[in-house]
């Protein structure tokens, strides 16, 4: 999916967001940013080094994954049980974040995660890498804490073999 499409995408789940009495400032917004970069680093390692309960950490109780070739996943422990088959099926799959943009929603309580990434795996013994697109849909709990209530992965590119 084009970077552009993308961000047409977020921004418009942003202005559907419910308006809040009084914004975030400034420098909370910087914090909630950088907050959930970090989330998606430690999901994605949690993704690299075949750690399930790492790598679905965030996830809402009502999570829905949509993917590039497969159904949608509902609830989180469908995502668990799903990455459980990936990491068995492509026990070398590798991620990599080229990009990421996080947009916040001026109450601070909701935010559109945007990524791009390589993906580096193997298809019957040839390695191959493609580019892909994240978009998540975070928000903070009652708890205070952020959880992935929805995410979108594209392809951006075909697969292309290495070597």
């Amino acid at each position: 999916m084009p970077k552009q499409a993308v961000s047409i995408i977020a921004l418009a789940c942003l202005t559907l967001l419910p308006a809040q009495a009084s914004a975030a400032p400034k420098d909370a917004r910087s914090a909630i940013a950088s907050k959930i970069k970090a989330d998606v680093a430690e999901i994605v390692s949690g993704i690299n080094t075949k750690d399930i309960d790492k790598a679905t950490k965030y996830d809402a109780p009502d999570f829905v994954s949509i993917e590039s070739g497969r159904e949608p996943s509902v609830g989180a422990k469908a995502d668990h049980d799903g990455l459980a088959m990936a990491f068995k099926y492509a026990p070398d799959w590798h991620l990599s974040l080229i990009d990421e943009t996080v947009d916040i929603a001026k109450a601070g309580d909701m935010a559109i995660y945007r990524g791009t990434y390589n993906e580096d795996s193997k298809h019957d013994g040839v390695p191959y890498t493609h580019k892909g697109d994240y978009v998540a849909g975070f928000q903070r709990d009652a708890d205070g804490q952020w959880r992935v209530h929805w995410s979108v992965v594209s392809w951006e590119s075909a697969s292309k073999k290495k070597g």
